[in-house]
């Protein structure tokens, strides 16, 4: 697979099995401050949920400038896509990297005409930045809320 250069200055690069670590690293030091406030930020489970659903095929890495500075995990089902992960270290938040990534996702479902799917843990700054995007609420389950983002067709959309 290709990289894919993204509207500005993110590229998404494909992932490889020998990025396990690092991107674990992201995931653990993006969701600390989340699970902290919920009481449940434990290292060694994050390492083992991560592992357990881990396949480079459908994992991209973000990069800006040639650093990695995040991970987005993105599936293609049957009748929808699966935004799995989509994580960001601290210093890359706020800066317009992940609308810049979900712009690139979008085309993608969009050329398709499929909906995406995401899950984002209660209390996370994470809900509002996918209700911003066009991702409407669905359902609130244990620990996360649940969306989905309509697919629309190029002609479809207003924004040009």
């Amino acid at each position: 697979m290709p990289a894919l250069p993204v509207k500005t200055f993110v590229v998404l690069r494909p992932a490889a099995s020998s990025d396990f670590e690092a991107l674990l690293r992201i995931r653990i030091e993006a969701m600390r401050e989340s699970l902290q406030r919920i009481g449940r930020f434990d290292p060694a489970r994050a390492r083992q949920r991560f592992l357990d659903g881990f396949d480079p095929a459908c994992t991209r890495r973000i990069e800006v400038a040639g650093e990695l500075i995040g991970f987005v995990v993105f599936k293609r089902r049957a009748e929808d896509f699966l935004l799995d992960h989509l994580y960001l270290l601290p210093k890359g938040q706020g800066a317009g990297i992940g609308s810049e990534v979900l712009a690139c996702l979008f085309e993608e479902a969009d050329a398709l005409r499929l909906p995406i799917r995401v899950g984002a843990l209660k209390e996370s700054a994470s809900n509002r930045f996918y209700l911003r995007h066009g991702f409407q609420f669905v359902e609130s389950g244990e620990f996360d809320n649940y969306y989905v983002r309509p697919s629309s067709s190029p002609a479809e959309r207003i924004d040009g």
